[in-house]
């Protein structure tokens, strides 16, 4: 069984117990998360697809920890100018595990 959701503007393809990484969420460590926008609905019945979302399934997950991904330079220069400009970015990600698709 698995469903595509969407999770803060995004697309993931989930299955129970799985861990991934998404865009920073509110909830604190060890809390248990709603997905009420579920777009695709699989399993041994068949395929459900939302018109936009399937009415009434839910995916919940809990949060495991809040972390930061590896540091991208930014880096901007106009030759012969004098204009350089370096800058560094750090993107924030939640992990989270799968619980349940309901």
């Amino acid at each position: 069984m698995y469903a595509v959701v969407e999770i803060a503007g995004q697309q993931f393809r989930v299955n129970p117990s799985e861990k991934l990484y998404v865009p920073r969420l509110e909830g604190a460590v060890d809390t248990i998360v709603k997905f009420d926008k579920v777009l695709l609905l699989a399993g041994d019945t068949g395929v459900r697809v939302g018109n936009p979302t399937v009415k009434g399934s839910t995916v919940e997950a809990k949060v495991l920890e809040h972390v930061k991904d590896d540091k991208v330079i930014v880096f901007k220069k106009k030759r012969r100018k004098g204009y350089r400009v370096k800058r560094g970015h750090r993107q924030q990600y939640t992990q989270i595990e799968i619980m349940s698709i309901n």
